[in-house]
């Protein structure tokens, strides 16, 4: 943990960009996400992309060279749903501990071969949202109501810690944050873990502002959203998903003003497309990103849906020429 925390105060960290879009250049088939173990299964399992972890494991290592060689400092798991929860819809539950541990693996293996002593490399082990809310009713006929409850998250959260843990995941990710309830039961379990192993290990949390209104699905504003889970060290909180880099500017302003942590951000590669699809460049995305060094206001940046490998070279590109965002030195993570 300390060689991170003296990196992040000497240059602008670089995280990697997004894993779906990555996959998709695959084109894997049924059969492909099956692969022989699940060959027999009896439920389609296509789209479940955290399974490839198990059935296409040399593509998911090699997209994270590809984001490696592009210069990103920071690989994210492949386990933004490796949760039992997660699971449930592809009635896979019993392979969270392999899901995650696995994919840790991975990780760990590519940034082996690509760390060096100046520049190590680390892994962040990506902890998604779920599918459900808990602090929203999914049905407008009964507001009261809730698919899921804080308990019941934590236990899945812990599991899928436990196992990142396990395999020494150097970073743990809480991220694309629509729901903070949801996300500090991630966090409740993460300091469970963290006091029951004796371990201290770097926290990211990344929340997601919906649209123009500067809230989150759960109606948090940056402010709101940064109070809600500063009761914690943590190494970063930032945003991604949902907008384009033009778009969270204002966002990330609000938040490097009041928050004592460092600040990141992996925006998409701008706005979906009538087609759902991400038509921003890598050299688009660059100039804007650039705003944000100018304006000093990020220590983590890298990219989420539509970013590639190309995109995350011309971002470490333009990150690399300039110094970091500050923290007040009172602020520091403790206890490293």
């Amino acid at each position: 943990m300390s060689t991170i925390l003296n990196d992040i105060k000497k240059r602008i960290l670089v995280l990697d960009g997004a894993m779906g879009t990555m996959i998709q250049r695959y084109n894997f088939s049924e059969e492909d996400y099956r692969g022989e173990r699940f060959a027999d299964f009896s439920h389609d399992l296509k789209g479940n992309n955290d399974l490839l972890s198990l059935t296409q494991p040399e593509a998911i290592q090699e997209i994270h060279e590809k984001y490696l060689e592009s210069g990103a400092d920071i690989i994210e798991t492949n386990t933004f749903s490796s949760t039992s929860i997660a699971m449930e819809d592809y009635h896979m539950e019993d392979l969270v501990y392999e899901l995650n541990f696995e994919s840790v693996r991975i990780a760990k293996a590519a940034t082996k071969k690509y760390s060096t002593k100046e520049k190590p490399r680390y892994v962040a082990g990506s902890i998604g949202p779920t599918n459900r809310t808990a602090s929203l009713s999914p049905d407008v006929s009964r507001p009261a109501f809730r698919a899921i409850d804080f308990e019941t998250l934590r236990k899945s959260y812990k599991e899928q810690i436990n196992a990142m843990v396990d395999a020494e995941v150097d970073i743990l990710l809480v991220e694309t944050i629509f729901d903070t309830l949801n996300a500090k039961a991630a966090l409740f379990a993460i300091e469970e873990v963290k006091e029951e192993r004796s371990l201290n290990i770097p926290i990211m949390v990344s929340g997601t502002i919906t649209d123009n209104s500067g809230r989150t699905l759960s109606g948090q504003t940056v402010e709101a959203f940064l109070n809600s889970i500063s009761h914690i060290p943590l190494l970063s909180v930032g945003f991604n998903c949902a907008l384009g880099a033009k778009q969270l500017l204002p966002f990330l302003e609000r938040l490097s003003v009041e928050s004592k942590f460092h600040t990141s951000a992996h925006p998409n590669a701008g706005l979906p497309n009538a087609f759902g699809e991400y038509d921003e460049t890598a050299a688009e995305m660059q100039a804007i990103i650039e705003q944000y060094l100018q304006e000093n206001l990020i220590n983590i940046i890298g990219g989420c849906c539509g970013t590639t490998p190309e995109h995350i070279r011309a971002i470490a590109d333009i990150a690399a020429k300039y110094e970091p965002r500050k923290i007040q030195k009172d602020y520091e993570y403790a206890n490293k």
